[in-house]
């Protein structure tokens, strides 16, 4: 255990996170995504887990992780197949996460279910959650943090 760092980030995710560079994806996937072979084509080229709701996944992320603001798809989820505007409420429990760590408004953009594959085969890594509804996948774009004003 660490003070001030979520317990359920592992030193796996921890060293993924502190690794990863500017405009580098991280996939947050349920347990239905082809979470495996799919890592295997990351830059990481290997799984991660979290075993944990995708809401409490999110939270430990975007506690030490900032999203992207030079573009617009910094955080996306994966569309309902047939359904894309549809916002199950796995997304919607999400979507409070990303809020509440940005501390304003951050929406999503969705992602077909093939095209956000495709994002995720490009990532730097993958993290497997213990999310058992569907539609619980998510990539966020990595960020900047600024430096200290002097």
């Amino acid at each position: 255990m660490l003070k001030g760092i979520n317990p359920l980030l592992n030193a796996d995710v921890l060293q993924a996170l502190r690794a990863m560079g500017h405009g580098d994806d991280l996939i947050i996937a349920d347990t239905n995504f082809p979470s495996d072979s799919v890592a295997k084509q990351t830059v990481l080229g290997k799984l991660l887990r979290i075993d944990a709701p995708a809401a409490e996944v999110a939270k430990a992320v975007l506690s030490l992780y900032p999203l992207d603001s030079f573009v617009n798809d910094a955080a996306a989820r994966m569309e309902i197949v047939g359904k894309p505007s549809e916002i199950p409420p796995v997304q919607k429990e999400v979507q409070k996460e990303i809020d509440a760590a940005e501390g304003k408004a951050w929406p999503m953009i969705s992602i077909e279910r093939y095209a956000f594959y495709e994002r995720a085969k490009k990532a730097y890594c993958v993290i497997q959650t213990g999310e058992r509804r569907f539609y619980g996948c998510f990539a966020f774009r990595k960020g900047v943090i600024p430096p200290d004003a002097e």
